[in-house]
């Protein structure tokens, strides 16, 4: 037996039939008008009963509402380029009753004369590993929003010192975008001058990645002038294995009065 389920899509070349009905992940070949002609068993298992025969309709039917149109209006348009087409992402109403997040992996299917009669895709569910990018990437901004939020300068480095984010209080304090600072030493961004450590802790980086340490030191912006800050750190310890990731300081401008 080769597909599963399918119609004629004539004068196609579809190599190894029997294969692609084995396959464990759904693939379809679709007509140069947007007509599913063939689908394996994979396809058929996914494909929701309640929607009626899977080959014969169009390609775009499946997918959410607001991504008909673009769906239809770019396979068409790949028609007629006939060029290689990308890997996309839709998201495809399947049996779960939900749409669930795929990536089409796709192949042009092309005539006896080489021209494009069509499409071959492969489907891959990526629905949790999207929700959960989706979610890191939300965690990300409100961790960015929370940070500039502060009023007092906020650096997180790795272990090699490397500065690996900052806020907008710590661009201020030196004269410079926090952008800039990204990529720096710690030395590089924040060139400490006249440190006073507090309880005889010195102020430097091997200390800083294995203890909290505070103290007080002046730092130069620019422009050459020093601002008087007080420094607090403390070692960043991953908490699923307590591996030791970076370093997390905390500096504070000393009023004059102070």
């Amino acid at each position: 037996m080769s597909l599963t389920d399918a119609t004629a899509l004539p004068a196609v070349e579809c190599a190894h039939p029997q294969e692609i009905d084995e396959l464990s992940l759904p693939c379809l070949d679709v007509d140069m008008h947007g007509n599913i002609a063939r689908a394996n068993r994979a396809a058929l298992a996914l494909h929701h009963p309640d929607a009626g025969k899977l080959v014969g309709k169009f390609i775009w039917e499946f997918v959410a509402f607001d991504e008909k149109e673009l769906s239809r209006t770019a396979f068409l348009a790949q028609m007629q380029t006939g060029s290689a087409p990308p890997v996309i992402t839709r998201n495809i109403f399947d049996r779960s009753g939900s749409f669930r997040t795929y990536q089409l992996h796709r192949t042009l299917l092309r005539d006896s004369q080489g021209k494009p009669a069509g499409i071959r895709l492969v489907g891959v569910d990526v629905t949790e590993a999207t929700r959960a990018l989706e979610e890191a990437r939300r965690t990300a901004k409100w961790l960015e929003s929370a940070m500039a939020s502060m009023r007092d300068a906020l650096i997180l480095t790795d272990t090699l010192g490397i500065v690996r984010s900052v806020n907008p209080a710590a661009g201020e304090l030196v004269g410079r975008a926090a952008q800039e600072l990204i990529g720096m030493t710690m030395e590089e961004a924040f060139p400490v001058r006249d440190d006073q450590p507090a309880a005889g802790a010195t102020l430097d980086l091997s200390v800083a990645l294995e203890q909290h340490c505070r103290g007080a030191a002046m730092v130069p912006n620019r422009a050459g002038e020093k601002t008087k800050i007080e420094i607090g750190t403390s070692p960043i310890i991953d908490i699923d294995n307590g591996s030791l990731s970076g370093i997390v300081a905390i500096l504070r401008k000393i009023d004059a009065a102070e």
